[in-house]
């Protein structure tokens, strides 16, 4: 369709609409890019604003390269955590062994980002924030793709139709249940549970991680650099805790019960948790799907790969896999070809790095005795500087070029 500019008679073809769930990293990066390829972008996000603060992320290889070329590299070296030491405890609270991080996370050494991830939503956010159109406090109700376009019927009750739908609203997706079916389908439990929370820096922490393990549990306190920590609370759980997603308070009985005979800071940690406001409590998994899109909805992120922290990839495959779905449908004029284009070019770097999780398993969260022992005999002869370049995953696609619309 064509339409004439009432000015200077010129024929104009309308911006494609499309919709964006979720106002996380994922979607705000994805939001950029089509922006300037010249898509009317609607976001969609269920919380009063894009969510500040949040617990440390990574941003390493391939992803760096994306926040370059989004112009907000400088800003967020400036806001790079630097840690510099991770210390790793027995069950009595010996010192196993004080380790540079990127010794044991494979990063590499002046070039990764470490920053807090309110931090990087805010820079994202500010690359996006004058030029969208942001539904704040609302969400996806339902979806109909039996017209030419996607009917969308909002929990606020207002209704519109777009072009194209993007899920990037997270492990828990709500576009991805609406379109691809039950999470079941797709979540793979990886045998842990875990809860974050602030707390008081009472042990005078400074850029660096203290974890605290026995078989199946680990306890850490994450310092960035001010008064707080990040507490964190992991163990090895059988089932999936599905009842407990929505009920904050069976979310702190079953911490509490994991935790209930440790030692170290963790009775402190507990304390704390009982009265936090800011827990965040989940199931370490990932999702793993056979396709990322249905008709004219995509997902991306979370959404549609999370491989879970223990890969610590989590935000820059998010980086990556957004850059990836704009350039595909910049570079096509039909979204079937779009998707297809952006599945062949990401799956196996996404695929790559989910493999990740099995090394990173095995070095925080041992389960055994004798895995907790062979795990820290590994730790006490690595070396206190890293000489390598990073995992070859973190860097394993190289991204394509394409020409934004001015």
């Amino acid at each position: 369709m064509t339409l004439t500019d009432p000015l200077t008679g010129a024929r104009t073809t309308p911006r494609p609409k499309v919709l964006i769930s979720g106002a996380g990293i994922a979607g705000l990066v994805l939001a950029f890019w089509l922006n300037r390829y010249g898509y009317a972008v609607t976001m969609v996000e269920k919380a009063d604003a894009p969510r500040s603060g949040g617990y440390p992320v990574d941003v390493r290889g391939t992803a760096l390269e994306v926040v370059r070329r989004m112009g907000i590299l400088p800003r967020l070296r400036e806001a790079h955590i630097d840690l510099r030491r991770l210390t790793f405890l027995e069950g009595d609270g010996r010192e196993v062994a004080s380790l540079h991080p990127h010794s044991v996370t494979g990063g590499a050494e002046g070039r990764d980002l470490e920053v807090r991830r309110g931090d990087l939503t805010d820079a994202l956010h500010t690359t996006v924030r004058d030029d969208l159109e942001f539904v704040f406090n609302d969400s996806i109700d339902t979806l109909d793709q039996s017209g030419h376009g996607v009917d969308v019927t909002f929990r606020g009750g207002d209704r519109r139709t777009f072009d194209l739908v993007f899920g990037a609203d997270g492990m828990h997706s709500r576009t991805r249940e609406s379109v691809f079916g039950p999470e079941e389908r797709f979540h793979h439990y990886l045998g842990y549970c875990f809860a974050v929370f602030t707390m008081r820096d009472t042990l005078g922490l400074s850029h660096e991680t203290v974890m605290w393990n026995s078989p199946g549990r680990a306890a850490a306190l994450y310092a960035v650099g001010d008064d707080e920590v990040h507490a964190f609370l992991n163990f090895a759980h059988p089932q999936l805790p599905f009842d407990a997603f929505p009920d904050p308070q069976a979310q702190r009985d079953l911490v509490a019960t994991a935790f209930a005979d440790a030692g170290w800071e963790v009775p402190g940690m507990l304390a704390v948790l009982r009265d936090a406001d800011d827990v965040f409590f989940d199931a370490i998994s990932q999702i793993r799907m056979p396709r990322w899109s249905n008709g004219r909805v995509a997902l991306v992120g979370d959404a549609a790969w999370a491989p879970s922290f223990l890969t610590g990839q989590g935000t820059s495959l998010a980086l990556v896999g957004a850059y990836m779905l704009a350039a595909s449908l910049a570079n096509n004029q039909d979204h079937a070809a779009s998707f297809a284009a952006y599945e062949h070019s990401t799956r196996d770097f996404v695929t790559t790095n989910q493999a990740l999780v099995g090394k990173g398993s095995a070095t925080l969260f041992p389960t055994t005795p004798q895995a907790l022992a062979e795990r820290n005999d590994r730790l006490r002869t690595l070396d206190a500087v890293p000489s390598g370049e990073g995992r070859p995953a973190h860097s394993a696609l190289t991204l394509p070029d394409f020409t934004p619309m001015t």
